[in-house]
C-alpha cells in the first residue's frame, strides 16, 4: 500500500518531474516542479482552490513517483519527453500531434535536389516552410518543376561521377539530367539559386526575367516557347497571390492566441515567414474550465514546439507562464535565441487580436457542428434501435473485421463508435495466433474470444480492488456488435458470446454488388433499412472504418515481412546496414536499381558489401528468368 503521508514528507527540496498514477499503475499526469516538495504537496492539501479537472485527477491518484533533476530546465525537457511517451489522460494533449512538412534543397550536394522533408536537420541543406499540409508542399513542388528544371530524384550525383541514362523527366523538360552529364555544375547552380530566390519571396526579378525571355521568344517567332514561358509567369503569380503580405516589420514569427467559452478552449496559431502569412492551425482543448490562460498556453507551447520541426524567431502570445524558462528551452531546440513577447499596441497587437477572433470563430463553429452532428447521430441510433427492436439505444458499438492474403499475415481489427462517433483510443488490433491459412471464421472466433475474455478478467480485478470500470481497457462492453460479413460471421460471434455467458446483440454488415453498404443481417434475416439515409451513412462509415483499420495493420505487417525477408538474405548486410539502405533509398526497388558507387556511398556500406548487394539482385533476376 502506498504511504502518502510518508512520501509527501520525504519529497526533496529540488527541481524535478513528478508522475501521478492510478490504481492500475497507469501514468495519468506528468508535471514539472521548481521545488518538488512544494508542488506535489499542493495537490493533496485543501481542494478549495483546485479546478474541477485537478479535483477529478486527484480522486484517481493511487500513488506517485518523482525524478530529481539538476535544474528546472532539465525538468522541463524531461517533462516534455515523458508526456510524449505516456500521453497521460490529464495533461493538455494536442490531438493533432504532427510534424509540419518542409521543402528541402540539398545545397550541400554537387547537383542539389528539391525534396519533401518532415524534420529540419543540421546537414547543410536549406529548408523552406513549414507548410500546413503535405498537399501544399507537393503543389509548390509541381509549380517549381514547371518553372525550374531541378531534379527531385534521391540518387547521389557527383560532378565527375559515373554517367547514367536520364529518366523520363529529362525528355519532358522537367530536369536537365545532371546524372547524364547534360548540364555543367555552374549552370545547374544557377537553376538552384533561382529556386531559392523563388521560395525566399524574391519573385519580382523572376517574373521580370521570364517576361524578357517571353518577349524575346515572341520576337524571334518562337511562339511555342513564348507560350510555355507565359504559363510559367502565370504559375509564379499564382503562388504570389497565395502569399499574403502583412507588413515589412514582420520576420519569422508565430502568433498564438486562445479563446475559452468557460468549458473548452481553442488555440489558434498563425505562421509568418519573411513577412507573409504562410498558413494557420488550430487546436481544440477540451475541459479547460478554471484553468488560467497562461498555464494553457505554456502547456500548448511545450507540446506544440516539442513536436514541430521549426520554431519562429519570435512568438507572440497574450500571456504565458514560465516565459523565461520556455524561451531558454525553445532557444536550445532552435539553436538560436527565441523570444516570447506580449504586444500591447501596434500591428503586432492587431495581428494577435485577429488570431484571437479566429480562435473564437473556430471554437463556435466547432461547437455548432458538434451539436448538428449530435442530432444526426442521435436520430440514426434511435432508428437503428427501432429497426432491430433493441431495448435501449446502442450508445457504444464495436465492429470487427479480418484481413489477410491467402492466409498470410492474418490480422483482426476492432473499432469502437460511441454516440455515433469513432473512439480511436479504444481501437484494438489482433495478430491471429492460433489459425493457419485463410480461415476467416476461426480467425474471427479467436479475436472475439480474446477480446471478451480479457474484458471478463479485467472486471474480476476491478471488483477485487473496488475500482471504477473506467480503470480498465477491455471491461466496458458494447451495446451492439457489428461484423463485417454475413450470417457466418454473425453466428461465430454469437457462439463465442454464448460460451462466455455474455448477452450482446450481433449484426452483420452486408454490401451490394457494387461493394456499397446495403443493410444488416440480424437473427439470420436481412433487415431492411429503407429510406433512412443518415442511418445508412453511419453503418457505411463503421464498415469502412473497421475495414480500413484491418487493411492498414495487415499492410504494415506484410511490408515489414517483405522488406526484412529480402534484405536479410543478402550476405554481409546486418540490421544496421539494412536501416541505412532503407533510409537512403526508401524501397527494395530503389536499392536494386542503385549503382555500385551509390551503394558504396551509403553510410556503413563498404565496396565489398555493395558488390554483394548487386550480385544478390543479379542472381535473383537470373533465377526468375
Amino acid at each position: 500500500m502506498f504511504d502518502f503521508q510518508y512520501q509527501l514528507k520525504v519529497l526533496p527540496d529540488r527541481p524535478g518531474v513528478y508522475l501521478m498514477k492510478n490504481s492500475l499503475g497507469e501514468i495519468i499526469y506528468v508535471g514539472k516542479a521548481k521545488i518538488l516538495k512544494n508542488r506535489v504537496r499542493q495537490y493533496f492539501q485543501s481542494s478549495r482552490n483546485h479546478s474541477e479537472k485537478v479535483k477529478a485527477m486527484v480522486s484517481h491518484i493511487s500513488e506517485f513517483e518523482y525524478i530529481v533533476t539538476d535544474s528546472e530546465m532539465e525538468a522541463l525537457i524531461l517533462e516534455c519527453n515523458l508526456i510524449k511517451k505516456y500521453r497521460p489522460h490529464y495533461n493538455i494533449l494536442l490531438k493533432d500531434d504532427k510534424r509540419y512538412p518542409f521543402l528541402k534543397i540539398t545545397v550541400n550536394e554537387d547537383f542539389p535536389r528539391i525534396i519533401y522533408a518532415r524534420i529540419v536537420a543540421r546537414d547543410g541543406a536549406k529548408y523552406f516552410g513549414p507548410y500546413i499540409s503535405s498537399s501544399s508542399v507537393y503543389e509548390t513542388m509541381e509549380i517549381i518543376k514547371k518553372i525550374f528544371p531541378i531534379r527531385t530524384c534521391r540518387f547521389s550525383i557527383k560532378e565527375n561521377g559515373k554517367r547514367t541514362r536520364p529518366c523520363l523527366n529529362y525528355y519532358i523538360g522537367l530536369c536537365k539530367a545532371p546524372c547524364g552529364g547534360h548540364i555543367s555544375k555552374e549552370k545547374y547552380r544557377d537553376i538552384v539559386n533561382g529556386v531559392i530566390d523563388f521560395l525566399s519571396g524574391k519573385n519580382k526579378d523572376i517574373i521580370k526575367n521570364l517576361e524578357n525571355e517571353m518577349n524575346s521568344a515572341s520576337e524571334n517567332l518562337e511562339f511555342e516557347k513564348a507560350a510555355e514561358l507565359r504559363d510559367k509567369i502565370f504559375a509564379v503569380k499564382k503562388v504570389i497571390e497565395k502569399q499574403k503580405i502583412t507588413t515589412v516589420g514582420f520576420e519569422n514569427e508565430d502568433f498564438i492566441n486562445i479563446y475559452s467559452d468557460g468549458k473548452d478552449s481553442c488555440l489558434q496559431v498563425f505562421f509568418l515567414r519573411s513577412g507573409k502569412i504562410i498558413g494557420r492551425e488550430h487546436f481544440i482543448v477540451e475541459n479547460t474550465v478554471d484553468l488560467p490562460k497562461g498555464e494553457i498556453i505554456a502547456n500548448f507551447i511545450k507540446e506544440f514546439y516539442g513536436g514541430t520541426a521549426y520554431i519562429g524567431k519570435t512568438i507572440y502570445v497574450p500571456e504565458v507562464d514560465d516565459v523565461h524558462l520556455l524561451e531558454d528551452w525553445l532557444g536550445m531546440k532552435k539553436g538560436s535565441r527565441v523570444y516570447i513577447k506580449t504586444p500591447v499596441r501596434g500591428e503586432k497587437k492587431a495581428t494577435l487580436d485577429l488570431v484571437g477572433k479566429n480562435a473564437e470563430t473556430t471554437l463556435k463553429n466547432f461547437k455548432l457542428k458538434f451539436i448538428q452532428d449530435k442530432k444526426l447521430y442521435d436520430t440514426s441510433l434511435e432508428e437503428l434501435s427501432q429497426i432491430l427492436e433493441l431495448d435501449d439505444i446502442p450508445h457504444r458499438i464495436e465492429a470487427y473485421d479480418i484481413s489477410n492474403i491467402q492466409g498470410v499475415d492474418s490480422v483482426g481489427s476492432m473499432v469502437v463508435f460511441e454516440n455515433g462517433r469513432p473512439k480511436n483510443s479504444d481501437y484494438r488490433r489482433f495478430k491471429i495466433n492460433t489459425v493457419v491459412g485463410a480461415n476467416d471464421y476461426d480467425s474471427m472466433r479467436e479475436i472475439i474470444k480474446r477480446r471478451f475474455q480479457h474484458g471478463l478478467e479485467e472486471i474480476e480485478k476491478i471488483k477485487e480492488k473496488n475500482l471504477e470500470l473506467s480503470a480498465g481497457k477491455f471491461c466496458i462492453f458494447p451495446d451492439l456488435i457489428l461484423m463485417d460479413g454475413g450470417k457466418g460471421q454473425v453466428n461465430v460471434a454469437l457462439q463465442v458470446l454464448k460460451e462466455l455467458d455474455i448477452d450482446i446483440p450481433v449484426c452483420g454488415m452486408v454490401k451490394d454488388d457494387r461493394h456499397r453498404t446495403r443493410g444488416l443481417i440480424y437473427y439470420n434475416q436481412e433487415v431492411t433499412i429503407g429510406y433512412r439515409p443518415n442511418l445508412l451513412k453511419l453503418i457505411a462509415r463503421i464498415q469502412d472504418e473497421v475495414h480500413r483499420f484491418a487493411i492498414t495493420y495487415h499492410r504494415s505487417l506484410r511490408n515489414k515481412r517483405v522488406l526484412h525477408s529480402v534484405l536479410e538474405d543478402i550476405p554481409n548486410v546486418g540490421t544496421a546496414r539494412r536501416k541505412q539502405l532503407l533510409k537512403k533509398f526508401g524501397s527494395i526497388e530503389n536499392i536494386e536499381k542503385a549503382s555500385l558507387e551509390e551503394l558504396a556511398a551509403t553510410p556503413s556500406i563498404d565496396s565489398r558489401t555493395a558488390k554483394s548487394i548487386i550480385f544478390y539482385f543479379k542472381k535473383e533476376k537470373n533465377q526468375l528468368n
